[in-house]
């Protein structure tokens, strides 16, 4: 996906994603604790290997081996150097062609290329110190007692129900006729309505699966009551959990309209979405009291969320979003898109001037120098693309983005 967006939040993501995958696929790990354990066991593995790597290269070497390889390695880095200046001078297309191939030598490149090469070399010291000696999962995943009674999580959980019932049942009152009256009661219009729950929804959402883990993993389910009145309010409380979920993803949908699409909006919108998935999963597992296969499912999900995202390209998609807006309405957050990155050029070079001239304003500062071979970005070409067929009076400054602050949404939201 690095070579593909330009999104810096997503390619965070995709890089993160990546590395715990590696980190799964290397030390394994199939239920929660495993898993959480795995993600910390490779870093560690990187420091644990260094003794473990240094005692197999401590066998004797042939020193006329070392010698000649030194001094071939040596022969080779002199003649490059000698032999490419030489050429680069006799001709200047070479010049450019070497020029891009060979990077920079600076104070920050030597100390960056050190950096790289150290975080590497532990990444490849954890893989193969964990493949050469993997750690044991089966004392991670053993089963714990179960020691909570009915008297202990049933009162809790009884009472998280009906609280969340209680929720669900004004939800329910808003979208369906009651909007004006719980809205007037409340004080707020339907745009501060629609954002001031979200954050808290996606704090209750989590909350919720943590406690649902909880009690699924220590209630005891001896006798058939037991089991009967774990199911049916486990399952009332999922199902109620996922409508709250529902609730929160149209309350940040609805506040996008209102304002403005951002690709974070849009990532945090998925990720809400993965923890609804999560608490169907949770009604599926108790219909056959299996629930062993819900973490490995929720990192499948986490990992398709991610390229789904990078597949939908969120910085386009909330860039035209907000293009058929302000279509619409008039309005647009010019400040906002002009913080875009690349992946939203092609769409914001539609716009009109001064709109787009301000929105064009940033990126073309960042494109203006070339990208060097190895950290070539399809989006990054795409968005050069554009800027040349809009041409160079077609990029603005900050004066037109001044001029663009008749456009612009209220900085306040409301």
């Amino acid at each position: 996906m690095l070579t593909f967006r330009n999104a810096w939040w997503l390619v965070t993501f995709c890089v993160l994603g990546a590395l715990g995958c590696a980190t799964l696929a290397i030390v394994g790990g199939r239920l929660v604790r495993s898993i959480l354990f795995s993600l910390v066991a490779a870093p560690f593995a990187a420091f644990r290997g260094i003794p473990w790597v240094r005692d197999h290269l401590q066998a004797p070497a042939d020193p006329s081996l070392v010698r000649r390889i030194v001094g071939s390695a040596a022969a080779t880095v002199a003649a490059l150097v000698v032999f490419g200046a030489l050429l680069s001078s006799a001709d200047g297309a070479f010049s450019v062609v070497l020029g891009e191939i060979v990077p920079e030598v600076s104070v920050g490149a030597v100390f960056r290329w050190i950096f790289l090469a150290a975080v590497g070399g532990l990444s490849a010291v954890a893989a193969v110190y964990t493949l050469s000696a993997p750690p044991g999962l089966s004392t991670v995943d053993r089963a714990s007692t179960r020691r909570l009674g009915v008297v202990e999580w049933a009162p809790v959980i009884t009472a998280l129900t009906l609280l969340f019932g209680g929720f669900v049942a004004v939800q329910f009152t808003v979208l369906f006729g009651g909007q004006r009256h719980v809205l007037r009661t409340a004080g707020l219009s339907y745009a501060e309505y629609a954002r001031s729950g979200f954050w808290q929804l996606v704090i209750v959402t989590m909350l919720t699966l943590a406690v649902l883990g909880g009690v699924a993993r220590w209630a005891r389910r001896d006798r058939p009551v037991e089991r009967n009145l774990l199911r049916i309010l486990l399952g009332l409380l999922s199902a109620l959990s996922f409508v709250i979920v529902v609730s929160a993803l149209s309350r940040m949908y609805t506040y996008q309209k209102v304002y403005s699409f951002t690709g974070e909006r849009l990532f945090v919108m998925a990720f809400e979405l993965l923890l609804g998935t999560v608490f169907l999963m949770i009604l599926v597992a108790g219909l056959k009291w299996r629930g062993t296969w819900i973490p490995r499912m929720t990192v499948a999900l986490a990992v398709v969320m991610l390229l789904s995202l990078a597949v939908v390209n969120p910085e386009d998609y909330a860039a035209r979003r907000n293009i058929a807006r302000y279509e619409q309405t008039g309005k647009i957050d010019a400040w906002y898109l002009r913080a875009l990155s690349a992946d939203a050029t092609p769409a914001l070079a539609g716009l009109p001037d001064p709109v787009r001239r301000c929105t064009l304003s940033w990126i073309a500062d960042d494109l203006e120098e070339p990208d060097p071979w190895y950290a070539w970005n399809l989006g990054r070409v795409r968005a050069r693309q554009a800027l040349d067929r809009v041409g160079p009076g077609g990029v603005g400054g900050p004066r037109d983005c001044k001029a663009a602050d008749q456009f612009d949404l209220p900085k306040t939201r409301r």
